[in-house]
């Protein structure tokens, strides 16, 4: 599976060996245990600012209970068109929010254009009883394309969302990768750029099965708590996500998983541009490639074991390929003898 998603990947061996100390003795349920009554804490040095942090199980949960916090019933999201909450959630934002809409909206790379959401909320002018007025803005860090939003192009969304009083949610689900890719710090693309809220993801990036919904407002986060219980999302024995957090954050495992992810990404890149059939479709600013590759060496890739995505959105003849933490220089020496040979 190697090269299909970085969710086929294991889990890193600290956060392994973290699920084993927490498995000992007995702790307090629902959160009453030292890993997650520490969690806050811990994300509020990363983040440099004091958050409110709520551990779930999937992506979708995190996006879904962020949002509906975020975003009354009667309320608008606006999102790319081709955003994991839109277009790979079967509409469990909705449904979790109790009924907001979410509005897709073009743009080039998989990004949010600035212009085209004041076109779109032209569209929904607030106070018509028969349009649904927007009330978030919701980007993906990195995109469904693999790219990420410079800060100056966050910091735009963030200040429109700001004057239009419209809260702003980002979906890291590969927030680590965009963080190497960007080279700022977790502040700077996030509430210092207006972020109201973070689907932190740790999945895709070494955790076994955790992630994390931040607020960087704790008024914002009130109701969450509630939404969570409802949703089900809630577990008993959260220790063994906060566990798995906390050794995602222990000694920047999380940010020297996303280096070697992104490194790797970037080596099979560079040989796809250096081969004349083979070429690029898009950006490779993270650990995601959409690349055009003859089938004969697709083939060959496949019978070595690696395997990847045709997504026809992303257009004709295009291929998906993910690293992940653990994709090995033997992994890409293995793909460049099949390019160039």
């Amino acid at each position: 599976m190697k090269l299909a998603s970085d969710n086929t990947a294991g889990a890193s061996p600290e956060i392994l060996e973290a699920l084993i100390e927490a498995n000992q003795g007995a702790v307090g349920s629902y959160g009453g245990d030292s890993w997650s009554k520490s969690l806050d804490e811990s994300l509020s040095e990363v983040f440099e600012t004091e958050v409110a942090a709520f551990p779930v199980l999937t992506g979708t949960a995190a996006n879904s209970l962020a949002l509906a916090t975020l975003t009354p019933s009667h309320g608008g999201v606006f999102c790319h068109e081709l955003s994991h909450i839109y277009h790979d959630e079967y509409g469990a934002p909705e449904f979790f929010s109790g009924g907001a809409r979410l509005n897709p909206i073009p743009g080039l790379n998989g990004k949010l254009d600035l212009e085209a959401i004041r076109a779109m909320e032209v569209r929904f002018p607030a106070g018509d009883a028969h349009r649904i007025a927007p009330t978030t803005i919701s980007v993906t860090q990195l995109t469904e394309y693999g790219t990420a939003y410079s800060l100056d192009e966050l910091a735009a969304i963030g200040e429109y969302a700001k004057t239009r009083n419209l809260a702003l949610h980002m979906d890291g689900a590969r927030f680590a990768n965009a963080l190497v890719s960007t080279g700022c710090s977790p502040a700077e693309m996030t509430w210092k750029v207006g972020v109201d809220a973070l689907s932190f993801g740790a999945t895709k990036n070494g955790a076994l099965a955790a992630e994390a919904v931040i607020f960087f407002d704790k008024a914002k986060a009130e109701s969450f708590e509630i939404k969570r219980k409802r949703s089900g999302h809630l577990l008993s024995k959260l220790r063994f996500m906060s566990a798995q957090l906390a050794a995602y954050l222990k000694g920047d495992l999380w940010i020297r998983n996303a280096q070697n992810a992104n490194l790797q990404a970037k080596k099979i890149a560079a040989l796809l541009e250096a081969t004349a059939d083979c070429s690029l479709a898009y950006p490779v600013d993270g650990n995601m490639l959409f690349a055009r590759i003859p089938d004969v060496k697709q083939n060959r890739l496949k019978e070595l074991g690696f395997e990847f995505y045709e997504i026809p959105e992303y257009g004709e003849g295009i291929v998906r390929m993910v690293t992940a933490f653990n994709t090995s220089n033997d992994d890409v020496a293995a793909i460049e003898d099949v390019i160039r040979n």
